[in-house]
């Protein structure tokens, strides 16, 4: 499954590695050529916010989808 996403601030970033987190399975960030674990708060913040990034996940997870739907660009 694959997703865009654009995390505006601090609490975005907070509550989608949180979501993260509890979804069994791999999830990546990939902005660009640069790809991080989405579970890690760290690795989340230094990718920076306010850009466009795609959501990777090795299993579908309609929980995860629908905490991070608000998150979701076109």
């Amino acid at each position: 499954m694959e997703l865009k996403v654009m995390l505006k601030n601090e609490k975005d970033v907070e509550e989608f590695v949180k979501a993260a987190s509890v979804c069994p399975g791999a999830i990546d960030l990939k902005s660009g050529s640069v790809y991080l674990d989405a579970k890690s708060l760290l690795g989340v913040m230094s990718m920076g916010m306010k850009r466009e990034m795609r959501v990777i996940c090795a299993n579908y997870d309609p929980n995860f989808v629908q905490s991070v739907s608000k998150f979701a660009v076109a």
